[in-house]
């Protein structure tokens, strides 16, 4: 047998980066770390952008055109899968079709997850439709984490393919050629870059390098900017802040419906045990304020949440829903304990965005902060 280079430099980086990528994106599926998440989605796009170009105009055995993926080719492999001689110097069938679905299905990860990202958390380039799909919200999200579930599917066939391989065809020294390109065949096929295919490599590369650099100088940026602003409701209603905020968290009047501030503000004199009885002018004002800016009208993922979890019961405290709870079971209750805490309804000590209108996963204060 022959030594045969067949996996051009530009094929291993995008190899390693597409898999090192893909392992950080679901390292970084979390609400917390969302934005990372998103950042590494778009990182993985670029990456399929030079696969897919590189499929039709880069080197032999890289090129969609060489993959075996027909009837007739796949029925011979597996009637000789364990045949230590195998013809394919590139990808054989069964590789062929795992590698096509995995870019297309990987492509399709990334399309979704922008749609969610935008429509649930009303973020980055698709943030424009949480207006008219927010009642979606799950729904994206449901099908982003499908194909993700997929992929993993694909990822374990994959690696069961190179394990295979590496046990029965194990003379022809696949896994090694990932990280040095040359193979054992049998005869010399080797192949060579055109200058062309080696400018495309390095614009690529470079493009993918500015791109990270981008968003470690520009975090905040379009990708991932959130269409939600602080809100400063001193400037809204100076009489909510004054009254509601002086006593306890400024809860944003977007968390609970209609129907629960009108409990509320109805019932001041038995305000959770004290009597936090206003003038009657002034608790209409507040009152008003309230039900202009009710969760009926937002469209944030928590107030949608909030206002399907209350429904049509009489529930004035965000602790009591079904919602909050689920969200809060896996904190101990010591945390709820502590000093900086004291209490379930002191929201401000964890989320530091609240009185601001906003309850961004990513200020949301580590439960380190309390034990």
């Amino acid at each position: 047998m022959k030594k045969s280079y067949i996996w051009s430099l530009p094929t291993r980086v995008f190899h390693l980066l597409f898999a090192l990528f893909i392992l950080i994106s679901f390292l970084t599926d979390d609400d917390k770390l969302l934005k990372y998440h998103a950042i590494t989605g778009y990182s993985i796009l670029i990456l399929l952008v030079f696969r897919v170009y590189w499929g039709y105009f880069g080197p032999k055995y890289s090129l969609f055109k060489d993959f075996p993926a027909n009837k007739s080719e796949a029925k011979e492999f597996f009637k000789n899968i364990f045949d230590d001689k195998q013809k394919y110097i590139g990808h054989n069938p069964l590789a062929s079709y795992v590698m096509i679905a995995m870019l297309i299905v990987t492509f399709i990860v990334i399309v979704t997850g922008v749609l969610a990202y935008g429509i649930q958390d009303g973020k980055g380039l698709a943030s424009f439709l949480n207006d008219s799909f927010f009642k979606n919200m799950k729904l994206f999200k449901e099908i982003h984490e499908f194909f993700a579930n997929f992929l993993i599917f694909l990822i374990v066939a994959h690696l069961t393919g190179v394990a295979f391989d590496r046990v029965f065809h194990k003379k022809h020294e696949t896994l090694n050629s990932i990280a040095t390109g040359y193979k054992m065949t049998q005869e010399d096929e080797s192949i060579k870059l055109s200058i062309f295919q080696k400018i495309f490599a390095i614009v690529m590369f470079i493009a993918f390098l500015a791109f990270l650099i981008f968003n470690i100088y520009k975090p905040n940026n379009a990708l991932v900017a959130s269409k939600f602003e602080p809100i400063d409701y001193k400037t809204q209603n100076l009489a909510f802040v004054n009254e509601c905020g002086s006593c306890h968290t400024l809860y944003p009047p977007n968390l609970l419906p209609k129907k629960s501030w009108v409990l509320i503000m109805s019932d001041l004199e038995n305000h959770f045990g004290d009597d936090a009885s206003l003038d009657e002018d002034v608790n209409k004002n507040i009152l008003t304020f309230l039900l202009k800016n009710s969760a009926e009208t937002s469209t944030m993922q928590a107030s949608w949440n909030f206002l399907n979890s209350i429904g049509d019961k009489d529930i004035i405290a965000l602790s009591k829903t079904t919602y909050w709870e689920r969200k809060h079971k896996k904190i101990p209750k010591e945390v709820f304990k502590n000093e900086k805490v004291k209490s379930v309804a002191n929201c401000k000590a964890c989320h530091s965005d609240i009185e601001k209108g906003l309850i961004e996963n990513e200020n949301i204060k580590d439960i380190s902060d309390f034990m």
